[in-house]
């Protein structure tokens, strides 16, 4: 167990701890030699993570499962009070994030698959304060439940992104029925936004509930798992599955249609067209895409101290081809890829840069592991 203790420590405390015996993988990548070390194990199937302010880990597992864990022992206990989930297919405990305020809240939002009446399941957002000593959640509150739940199993979607003006952004999959993107008043297949506490914000753009459904901010989208806000404008970036190929990097713009299943650059599993192509007027055009799939899961912009070379880069997990993706970023647009790693963790579900700067994975596997990134020797580039 975890010692009984205020989470509100600051990263030298950390340094401080014995550090446990590591798996190490090495990778040579353009700008530096990489180190890659597992510092939480036996996780069953990790979705998400999210560091608190003194760089201890919530991690969540998909069968409902909710964990504190210190990187640096690799020490992990559970938190009681979780979401109650349904755990099938693609669904069950979800995204995790901690509030940008949660020093003075100690508020974690999550986003789940809920459990409804018949079987029928959809994407919901909840709330809760994460107690002193971090045994349990207290005060869970559900803020959002998506329309239209379904029996089918797949296509969350399910990444939580703050906004830094009180709101936040988060997003659902088609749920497997593609025509549902292209319906503005459905909540699947969208980006959308809500205030902290569920209110709806004044300047959604369908605010006012007469052209599309009021939480949406953005549809057309197949199912995104991957979001992260960039640090210098602002603006939400995003990462989805296409089918057979046609995974597409987006940067989501209010009430914008990004085109699924009407166009896409990926075809349907058994090999037939999709939509009508790959544009068609009034639908956004991706910023990157790749043909063929890699699976992407998890979103992040590089920053920091220990990365100079890539900063705002964009990383991306893979889960197809079990790998880390680094996009180079040159003026909002991709001038190059570089894939680490491949074929050496497993699937990689969720990426995130950790307050001391690394980059850090979470394996979506039966052994799942958190894993650190860093430069083998001083920072990169």
């Amino acid at each position: 167990m975890l010692p009984t203790r205020p989470l509100l420590l600051a990263l030298p405390f950390l340094a401080a701890l014995p550090s446990l015996a590591v798996a190490q993988e090495t990778e040579q990548a353009e700008a530096c030699a990489l180190t890659a070390e597992t510092r939480v194990a036996d996780l069953d199937h990790p979705w998400g993570v999210t560091f608190l302010p003194d760089g201890i880990a919530v991690i969540t597992e998909r069968d409902g499962a909710l964990w504190l864990a210190d990187p640096q022992s690799g020490e992990k206990s559970a938190i009681d009070g979780a979401p109650n989930v349904r755990a099938s297919g693609q669904g069950g405990l979800l995204d995790v994030v901690a509030h940008p305020d949660f020093t003075d809240n100690r508020r974690l939002y999550f986003s789940y698959s809920e459990r409804r009446g018949d079987g029928l399941t959809g994407t919901a957002i909840a709330h809760g304060t994460l107690s002193a000593d971090g045994s349990r959640l207290t005060d869970l509150t559900q803020i959002f439940s998506m329309s239209l739940a379904t029996g089918t199993t797949r296509h969350f979607g399910s990444r939580i992104v703050f906004k830094g003006d009180g709101t936040l952004w988060f997003t659902i999959g088609d749920r497997g029925d593609r025509p549902r993107a292209q319906n503005p008043s459905d909540h699947a297949g969208s980006v959308l936004r809500i205030a902290e506490d569920g209110s709806i914000p004044a300047d959604n753009p369908f605010a006012d509930g007469r052209n599309g459904a009021r939480e949406i901010w953005s549809f057309g989208h197949r199912n995104p798992q991957g979001a992260a806000r960039h640090p210098e404008t602002g603006a939400l970036w995003i990462v989805e599955h296409g089918a057979r190929g046609g995974d597409e990097i987006n940067r989501p713009e209010a009430g914008k249609n990004y085109g699924w299943p009407t166009i896409s650059y990926g075809r349907h599993y058994h090999g037939g067209q999709i939509g009508i192509g790959t544009s068609a007027a009034g639908m956004e055009q991706p910023v990157y895409y790749w043909d063929p799939s890699i699976a992407p899961s998890g979103l992040a912009f590089v920053g920091g101290d220990l990365f100079p070379a890539w900063t705002g880069d964009i990383l991306v997990g893979a889960l197809k081809d079990r790998m880390l993706v680094r996009l180079d970023m040159e003026d909002g647009a991709v001038a190059g890829e570089e894939r680490l790693f491949k074929g050496r963790f497993g699937r990689v579900r969720d990426v995130r840069m950790g307050p001391d700067g690394a980059i850090w994975l979470l394996t979506d596997e039966s052994d799942g592991a958190l894993i650190r990134v860093a430069p083998s020797e001083g920072v990169c580039g």
